[in-house]
């Protein structure tokens, strides 16, 4: 898989994003308007032995407290140069993996129950363009932007994470009502909710609220229709999903976060929990969004510093963890730290964003990060891809980052990050590995279905992908159709008309 030539550098649409964001902060701190910041809440005891969890099985929930709807208020849009960067090639949408979307991450899979058959193949799916698509590592559901800035969803909506009002799954995608007539320039997907951005800086959440991951001000179970985030600071310009919690991004660099607080991956130096008696658990949840005011990094002797200027400027949510990287390419990050996921040499989980040590050096600056439920991937300022943590349940874990040999002089465009498995779109062809249980999400055909090593999907090769996302057990693809070549090959592609 290595290829032996140069390392080509693509232009990455996150560095032009934070280069902006940078300017106009120098230009003028209160362009994008005032950054509030909350004091830290007393610390608690990091849990070392908690693991990966469905939040739907804890003991107790706090009651909701109730907040007047946000005011919908007149807002200015982005500036234009900043919009721009969120503007991507409009492309054509495949799709491979489990399609009966009720049963995703459901452990019993019986044929008889399979409404549709995985797809081990791309197909194309749909006939619009798009120029976003988005889901996540513990998803069931994705998001679809249309060129003119529509968000369009489908998939499971047992929370009503797909915005309609209802519960009821959708195998097309449908044009989301609520949000008819707003720009939409980013969007994320959580285990059952959702998030999107406006092209004014404002925030809508829908679906599974019982931890407060829609940051609504309440713990109103269910959110069924997209409703403001109740954050009235500065311009929000990024979304991020975890299973349970959610993160969000102005446009000064500074980051929010709001849900379960369980493994601390809320960044804000605790882990919530208290008990109600002697044998009842709870969480003091985030129902609305609190900024995250302080990173630091610990030397090997175990003295701890704080980080002093950090302006985010991308960041990337697993299941329980956030690993984000600043204006300094810098990479931090927190939550939950088993199986090495973090990057620092340990399992132990952090509760406040820590700096990530072996990136902390001249020529391995971080210039994007891609988080799966269990692991984490970093592609450095020269190309180079970086993991840590585990794709699989066996075997050695990486403690602490480790270059993807495998990579080594493919020029990587953008990535896809699931339970398990990895797509990578690099030169003109597409890579793809994952262990088994796999359900086709990786695209190289039923008697292949899964692989230890990176590998290519020749099917795909000279299709110009331009985004990969990645659902639990599905992948997304978009492929810029503006020449011939790629129209041809697009037309012996087959088709998904569930």
């Amino acid at each position: 898989m290595a290829k032996i030539k140069a390392q080509n550098t693509t232009t990455n649409s996150q560095s032009t994003f934070g280069q902006i964001m940078s300017n106009n902060k120098r230009k003028n701190p209160m362009l994008c308007g005032p950054t509030r910041v909350r004091k830290a809440r007393r610390p608690v005891s990091d849990d070392d032995d908690s693991s990966d969890s469905n939040h739907s099985d804890h003991a107790l929930q706090e009651p909701p407290r109730n907040l007047s709807p946000l005011i919908e208020e007149p807002r200015e849009k982005l500036p234009e140069e900043l919009l721009q960067t969120f503007y991507k090639t409009p492309g054509v949408l495949m799709i491979a993996g489990l399609v009966t979307w009720d049963m995703v991450a459901k452990r019993d899979k019986t044929p008889t129950q399979r409404a549709q058959p995985n797809l081990f193949t791309f197909h194309k799916f749909t006939d619009r363009k798009y120029r976003l698509i988005v889901s996540g590592c513990s998803a069931g559901h994705s998001i679809l932007v249309s060129e003119e800035g529509d968000a369009y969803t489908f998939g499971r909506n047992t929370c009503g994470q797909l915005g309609f009002g209802d519960t009821v799954t959708r195998n097309v995608p449908e044009l989301v009502p609520r949000l008819r007539g707003m720009n939409i320039i980013h969007a994320a997907a959580g285990r059952n909710h959702s998030l999107f951005v406006t092209d004014t800086g404002a925030v809508y959440a829908c679906g599974d609220n019982k931890c407060g991951q829609c940051g609504i001000g309440n713990t109103t179970p269910q959110i069924l229709e997209p409703t403001r985030v109740r954050h009235t600071g500065a311009p929000i310009v990024k979304v991020g999903c975890g299973a349970e919690f959610s993160m969000i991004l102005d446009c000064n660099g500074a980051l929010h976060s709001f849900g379960l607080p369980e493994f601390g991956q809320l960044g804000h130096n605790t882990d919530g929990k208290y008990f109600v008696s002697s044998t009842k658990l709870s969480y003091h949840f985030e129902t609305v969004p609190r900024h995250i005011g302080f990173f630091y990094e610990k030397s090997k002797e175990g003295y701890v510093m704080a980080v002093k200027d950090v302006d985010i400027v991308d960041f990337s949510c697993g299941n329980n963890h956030t690993v984000a990287i600043d204006s300094k390419k810098r990479a931090f990050s927190w939550g939950f730290g088993g199986f090495g996921r973090l990057g620092h040499a340990e399992q132990r989980d952090e509760s406040v964003p820590r700096l990530i040590k072996y990136f902390d050096h001249q020529a391995r600056g971080v210039r994007s990060v891609h988080c799966g439920a269990t692991y984490s991937l970093a592609v450095n300022e020269h190309g180079m891809l970086f993991m840590f943590g585990q794709t699989k349940r066996t075997g050695e874990a990486n403690m602490y980052p480790k270059p993807v040999q495998d990579l080594t002089g493919w020029s990587i465009r953008t990535v896809g990050t699931s339970n398990t498995s990895v797509v990578i779109a690099a030169d003109d062809t597409l890579i793809a590995w994952g262990v088994s249980p796999t359900y086709g999400e990786l695209g190289t055909g039923e008697i292949n279905k899964s692989t230890a090593k990176p590998r290519e999907v020749s099917k795909m090769e000279g299709l110009k992908i331009t985004q990969v996302t990645m659902g639990y057990s599905h992948t997304l693809l978009l492929s810029d159709d503006s020449t011939e070549e790629v129209q041809k090959k697009l037309s012996l592609m087959p088709v998904f008309n569930p």
